[in-house]
């Protein structure tokens, strides 16, 4: 099976799946997102994936998402735009494998794709 882990290395939750991942017998493809961002494309294959809302993805307490006032954005598409532009907004860590994909956190939640 061919796993995917989106991740940051600063990350002591993304270090801790990708630990379990590797661990547990998989050879993950590592994306580190912020130097690779996903474009608003990808961005929505992966949240079509994990089956969440747009905003389930997004680290809200980040400060860009407050400068660029996101949390009264209503519409989708800009919230996936701003992810695009700012990777910083997106949520760490994803694992992805087929059709399937979540955010790993806890970190044990990477144990679904071994």
């Amino acid at each position: 099976m061919s796993v995917t882990i989106y991740h940051n290395s600063r990350c002591s939750k993304s270090r801790q799946a990708l630990a379990i991942l590797t661990e547990g017998g998989a050879n993950p493809e590592v994306v580190d997102y912020l130097k690779t961002p996903l474009d608003a494309a990808a961005l929505i294959v992966l949240r079509d994936k994990m089956g969440v809302e747009t905003r389930a993805m997004m680290r809200t307490g980040e400060a860009i998402y407050k400068q660029l006032n996101l949390q009264q954005e209503t519409d989708d598409a800009a919230l996936i735009q701003a992810m695009a532009e700012h990777p910083i907004l997106l949520e760490r860590p994803v694992v992805v494998s087929g059709a399937q994909a979540l955010i790993a956190r806890p970190p044990e939640l990477a144990e679904r794709f071994l």
